[in-house]
This record gives structure tokens, sequence and C-alpha cells, in this order.
């Protein structure tokens, strides 16, 4: 049996994890491997940002039992190949029972590719748009805890991405999906104090390269 603490879940590892992990073998790997570590690769954060709309609703573990079958049916969330993707797809998709069989999260998803298209062609870029709405750290929480990540479900920076995604034709990015994005490609780092993953993550942010918009 794991020890759960009020921020914290010890899990059958030894391994000290943020509480919302659990036990799930593939969403512990999520948490230690993945979530919280900055990333610039544009396929990455184009696969993310569309996986984030398709949870709107769900849980996310949901859609991490689902994540292959999603890249396998949107070929490897490989931008150009998405944007490629028609009218005809979208039906093939809704016929595919290994992912969220929404119309409009199919229909975003396609739509946002097209975007991310133009984004790139703007900025040079996804990696270069998305990481200019890194927070300050002056205007981080002092101490990153459970209450405070259940406080904290939008800041300021995710309204103003949410706002330029959709001023430029993006869709299914409201401030909370933009959040939770933001959390989970390292734009922040929200595993809590105590967490095995928090210095890791943090020793990552501090060696990472922001990348530069043309602009």
């Amino acid at each position: 049996m794991s020890r759960k603490a009020a921020d914290i879940v010890v899990g059958r590892d030894g391994v000290a994890r943020c509480w919302w992990a659990g036990d799930d073998p593939l969403y512990c790997a999520y948490h230690d491997r993945e979530w919280g570590f900055p990333v610039r690769d544009d396929r990455r954060l184009f696969e993310k940002i569309c996986l984030e709309g398709f949870q709107s609703g769900l849980a996310w573990i949901t859609i991490l039992r689902k994540r292959e079958a999603f890249r396998k049916a949107f070929g490897g969330f490989e931008i150009d190949a998405v944007a490629r993707l028609n009218r005809r797809s979208v039906d093939r998709l809704l016929r595919d029972p290994g992912i969220v069989r929404h119309r409009g999260k199919i229909e975003s998803t396609l739509n946002n590719a097209r975007r991310a298209r133009e984004l790139i062609r703007d900025e040079g870029s996804l990696a270069a748009f998305f990481w200019r709405y890194e927070p300050l750290p002056t205007a981080r929480p002092r101490r990153i805890r459970r209450s405070t990540l259940q406080r904290l479900t939008t800041t300021p920076e995710s309204h103003a991405l949410s706002r330029d995604l959709k001023a430029r034709g993006w869709s299914f990015v409201g401030p909370t999906t933009g959040y939770a994005f933001m959390q989970a490609m390292g734009l922040v780092n929200d595993h809590v104090e105590g967490c095995a993953s928090r210095p890791a993550a943090e020793a990552a942010r501090t060696r990472f390269r922001r990348p530069r918009s043309r602009r």
C-alpha cells in the first residue's frame, strides 16, 4: 500500500510524487519523465495542446491511456500531416474507437494544425511563440502545494496565451487548457514541495535554452 500525505504520494517503489500521480504505472512514468520538464520540440508542443483540448471534460489519465491511439490516428501529430486531413478524414476518425470521438474536438485539431503552420511562418516555431508566455519568477507562488494548485487553474499568462491563440483562429484553447499545457510542457514547475521530480524539473528548466521568435 502507498502512504498518502496531503501533498504527495509515496508509491510502492518508495518514490515521493505529487498526489495526483497515484499508483498507476503509466501515470507515474508520465509524472516522473514528462510533466513539468521543458519542451521546445514543435511536434510535442502541438500534440500536447491538441490532447489538452481533447481532455476538456475528461480526466487526463483517460487521454494518456489513449495517447498512442491518438498518435496513430493523427499521423504522430506531425503538423503538416494533420493540416492535410479533410472532411473524409473527420468521418474516419469519428469511427476510431481508440480515440475520443468528438466531432468538434477532431475538427478543432485539424483547424489548429493549419493555424500552427501560420504561426510557425510568423514566429519561426511554435516553441518561440509558446515560451513567450513563461511567467516571470516574481509572478509565481513562493511554495507549490496541493492547496496552491487546486486554486491555481488559470493565470494572467494563460489568459493572455488563450486570447492570442483565439485571435489567431485556434479553438479549444481556453485559459484553463492553456495553464494545464504550460504545466505539462515545463513553462512552470508545479511539482509540489517534497516531490522527487521537483528538483529534477527545476534543474532541467535552469539548463533549458529558451527559443527566440523571429520578431
